[in-house]
């Protein structure tokens, strides 16, 4: 059976942070990480769950495999790319933008998907980012590493372009980035 995707809660905290974890050793092991285990928990507990936009998967169990199997959190696009979303969607017609999705206002930003390493390559990841863009359907925007090209492959068929190349001084981690962004077809 697939995992439920649904909203985070206070008693998942502890299971995402060790998913963010786990992920960020495997995908990304040569990227220096800018907190310690202990930081990256407090941070989730603290600040991630009850203050942002916080999505889990959530597997059965059954042989191990169960819980919390990936997380993802979402927030309005504060950059450029939201006044160049919000300016083209001011053109639509009141009955456009009324179709749109309701709840969603403006672009959003992924800051953050992160799947267990037993669950990449299932679909998890897909699912994530279909409900990312039913969340923004204005459209979306992220940064990965530059060295994750898993990440760029994924995100580029999803059709996310390359927005933006950096040479990471702007990031914690002072590891070279490349903001994505996607925006919806054209009606």
């Amino acid at each position: 059976m697939a995992p439920a995707l649904r909203r985070a809660a206070a008693p998942d905290a502890e299971a995402a942070a060790e998913v963010w974890l786990r992920s960020y050793d495997a995908a990304l092991p040569t990227v220096r990480r800018a907190h310690s285990d202990d930081e990256v928990r407090a941070f989730f507990r603290h600040v991630v769950i009850p203050e942002r936009e916080t999505w889990v998967a959530e597997a059965e169990s059954r042989e191990g495999d169960g819980g919390i199997v990936g997380v993802m959190v979402l927030s309005e696009s504060e950059s450029e790319f939201e006044a160049q979303s919000k300016s083209e969607s001011e053109s639509e017609s009141e009955s456009e933008s009324e179709a749109r999705t309701e709840g969603a206002v403006g672009a959003g930003h992924v800051d953050q998907l992160y799947l267990a390493p037993a669950w990449r390559g299932r679909g998890l990841g897909d699912r994530f980012l279909s409900l990312a863009k039913e969340r923004f359907p204005a459209g979306l925007e992220l940064w990965t590493f530059q060295i994750n090209t898993p990440a760029h492959r994924f995100y580029e068929r999803h059709g996310f372009t390359v927005a933006e190349r950096t040479d990471g001084s702007g990031n914690e981690e002072r590891e070279p980035d490349v903001r994505y962004v996607w925006l919806p077809r054209s009606r």
